[in-house]
């Protein structure tokens, strides 16, 4: 196992790989509850077609462990992954509620999205692809899928409200359960701030229990049961798949593309980075990577989740020592055990993950510093991509708008020769996905 890992020539151990699987993991359990409650609209009262959320954890688990027991076995990199958020919301909240989509297709474009994605990467197109999309707008989608997390965090919570003259209002602040999301951020944000591993995952812990002594969250009967039957998500991506080819379904499989193509790739090249792996500025084994990537997007569509990537939370276990895929093997394992774990699903509120959803998006747009905000051409595209987001209350329109105004700035500003044809192809796509809208 040393030298399948080369742990002489990383300069690590079994000891140090372990606790940085273990610090990964803490870092990001909090998917395994919050990952439900997104994809079953736990928040949405009356939805006559609701994901189990049951199935959901155990697809979410099952998922994590498959795609970070890839990545750790063929790529050997120290790199976890599970649902990400954003595409989980983008998921739920655009394809599912606003455009009323049934879960089980979108499941199928998720697998979709999977398939091409696998074919992108071993005829390496996806380079390609990637490159001609300027990264000013890749920054821009970021921190656009930030606001939009956040925004459902705040509405969530009870601190954001419909408000018919103003659209949106602060809510009341008195109601015990908004005061509950409120403890939840204050508690949250003091443990990262203090640079508390898996601060997001303690946090939501806190809230839950403070809820229960409090008698807004019921206490569950047990904290160790039976793990969650798959049977209401398991294949239904395979019985729906004859219902993808549609307008419709197309933007919402490019929309999966485009956000786990540029997640993934920074989350890699910031990982590696940080575990100094890289080699005259390019990551090795990067083909590897991206193949366990979308490996496990297609095993977890095919289980009942939205789209599994590479976790940025996998710095904190390169932060505790972790250099090879040995890190991985620890944390995807710990998915695994935590299959029995379910019963804790009933004190994960929406009040309990708003926290989550919040500091998340507080991460994501963090990106925004990395915009030319003083080149016009570039602002307005970024900015309309970012602003559209939470106001449309839909991530694939805030990708459209920012896309279609890119190559009209910039040919106005007689850039042309930095627009890529790709972006061309892109530009008609997303105008034809506002006529069908239309």
């Amino acid at each position: 196992m040393k030298k399948f890992f080369n742990f002489n020539q990383l300069g690590t151990d079994y000891r140090t790989e372990t606790i940085a699987g273990i610090t990964t993991f803490l870092s990001m359990a909090y998917i395994l509850f919050l990952n439900p409650s997104v994809l079953s609209l736990q928040d949405v009262q009356d939805l006559p077609n609701r994901m189990d959320s049951g199935a959901v954890f155990t697809a979410t688990a099952l998922a994590a462990a498959i795609g970070t027991l890839i990545m750790g076995l063929l790529a050997k990199y120290p790199i976890a992954l599970a649902p990400g958020m954003g595409l989980n919301a983008f998921f739920a909240y655009t394809v599912v509620l606003t455009w009323e989509i049934p879960w089980q297709t979108a499941l199928a474009g998720v697998l979709a999205s999977g398939l091409i994605f696998i074919v992108l990467t071993l005829t390496g197109i996806r380079e390609m692809i990637i490159n001609a999309i300027p990264a000013q707008m890749k920054m821009a989608v970021g921190a656009g899928i930030g606001l939009f997390i956040a925004f459902l965090g705040l509405q969530n919570a009870g601190i954001v409200v419909a408000e018919p003259s103003t659209l949106v209002a602060l809510g009341d602040l008195t109601e015990p359960t908004t005061l509950l999301a409120i403890f939840g951020i204050f508690v949250t944000v003091i443990l990262l701030v203090l640079g508390l591993k898996g601060g997001i995952f303690y946090g939501m812990i806190m809230t839950a229990i403070a809820g229960m002594l409090v008698g807004l969250i019921d206490a569950p009967n047990q904290i160790v049961g039976s793990v969650p039957s798959l049977a209401p998500t398991f294949g239904e991506a395979f019985a729906h798949f004859g219902d993808i080819f549609t307008m419709e379904m197309l933007v919402v499989i490019l929309t999966f593309l485009f956000v786990d193509f540029f997640d993934t790739a920074g989350t890699l090249v910031a990982v590696a980075n940080q575990a100094g792996l890289m080699k005259d500025n390019k990551l090795p084994r990067a083909g590897k990577a991206l193949f366990s990537d979308s490996a496990a997007t297609v095993a977890g569509s095919v289980l009942g989740t939205s789209t599994t990537t590479s976790y940025v939370e996998s710095t904190a276990g390169v932060g505790a020592g972790g250099r090879t895929g040995f890190t991985s093997i620890v944390t995807a394992v710990l998915f695994l055990l935590a299959l029995f774990f379910s019963p804790l699903l009933n004190v994960v509120t929406s009040q309990v993950t708003a926290a989550a959803l919040i500091i998340v998006g507080v991460m994501m747009a963090s990106s925004l510093k990395n915009i030319e905000w003083d080149e016009f051409e570039i602002a307005v595209p970024a900015f309309l991509t970012v602003i559209a987001m939470p106001l449309t209350y839909s991530i694939a329109t805030g990708i459209a708008i920012g896309f279609v105004f890119y190559p009209i700035t910039m040919l106005l500003k007689g850039r042309m020769k930095e627009i890529h044809p790709i972006m061309y192809g892109l530009f008609v796509i997303f105008v034809l996905y506002f006529i069908f809208l239309s």
